[in-house]
């Protein structure tokens, strides 16, 4: 099984992140191309911007949120293909510019690809 490692975008790069993949569908705020270091920027496998906007980062919608977002990417089998394919046999790290480390899409994300 493929590391994929979860990382804020204001975060610096490192060597260890391996392929780096923004997976917010809006390019973050204060962060140029250059300093975000990204090989990929995959809007396409990104929380739709309804839902996005509906979560609005709040705890009490996380269940919810996770579930909605599952199922989209039921929806966008070829664009995780896409992105596995990309990214190789090393290291990934997913992208994310939310405050929550552990409630964002990134994590959900994490666990599809992971997932058997």
């Amino acid at each position: 099984m493929r590391r994929i490692a979860i990382k804020r975008i204001f975060d610096p790069a490192s060597p260890d992140d391996g392929f780096r993949v923004l997976v917010d569908r809006v390019w973050p705020r204060g962060v140029s191309k250059k300093e975000a270091a990204i090989d990929h920027w995959a809007k396409d496998v990104a929380p739709s911007t309804g839902l996005r906007k509906w979560f609005n980062h709040d705890p009490e919608r996380w269940e919810e949120f996770q579930r909605r977002y599952r199922e989209e990417l039921e929806d966008r089998e070829a664009g995780l293909d896409a992105l596995v394919k990309k990214a190789g046999d090393g290291p990934m790290t997913l992208l994310f510019a939310a405050k929550d480390t552990e409630r964002n899409q990134a994590v959900v994300l994490r666990d599809r690809l992971n997932a058997p």
